[in-house]
């Protein structure tokens, strides 16, 4: 069965990630909840997302600190990031949630369905992208063992050419090796 999507929740606040959970239920997408920037980037050690819902501030690390973190990572810097913030609508921290990488910046309160129509795209996406990887991997196999295939032939054809009874068992037994897959 293929991985299901995941998407990263980051806020300080307990009641926003619970919130944001409620938002995406029902989405093919499997909610992580961590409650601070450095959570967020342990997290990311070890678990692949779809998105990241990040709230801009926070205590300690804020969600720019940790945001450029993530796009440093070469493992995270492809990974897509909404901004989350209930700061007035200021459009320097907008500039400064794009600056670091974000694809998108809402303020709170926001409409609960464009979010998880955003969230939704993200999640298409990386399913698409699993799927192409899954693609591109079952079409090297298919190659390598093509390839194996095409040796073990060679060889019985050479083994038929130089000769004698043998040889042509040899070549029968080859031949039967590719067949088998071994």
């Amino acid at each position: 069965m293929a991985e299901r999507a995941k998407a990263l929740l980051v806020d300080d606040r307990r009641d926003n990630l619970l919130a944001l959970e409620a938002i995406l239920q029902g989405l093919p997408v499997q909610a992580v909840a961590v409650e601070s920037g450095e959570a967020a980037l342990k997290q990311l050690l070890t678990d692949d997302f779809a998105v990241i819902l990040l709230d801009a501030q926070m205590p300690n690390m804020d969600g720019f600190e940790t945001a450029g973190h993530i796009k440093r990572r070469e493992r995270t810097r492809h990974v897509p990031i909404l901004f989350l913030t209930a700061a007035d609508r200021d459009a320097q921290l907008a500039l400064r949630g794009y600056a670091v990488g974000a694809v998108d910046y809402l303020t709170k309160p926001f409409d609960p369905w464009v979010l998880r129509a955003k969230v939704s795209i993200f999640v298409e996406l990386w399913t698409k992208t699993q799927q192409l990887k899954a693609q591109a991997e079952a079409g090297r196999e298919r190659d390598a063992q093509w390839q194996r295939l095409t040796e073990l032939v060679d060889e019985a054809a050479r083994a038929l050419r130089t000769g004698g009874e043998e040889a042509a068992g040899e070549a029968l037994e080859l031949l039967e090796k590719a067949r088998w897959g071994n």
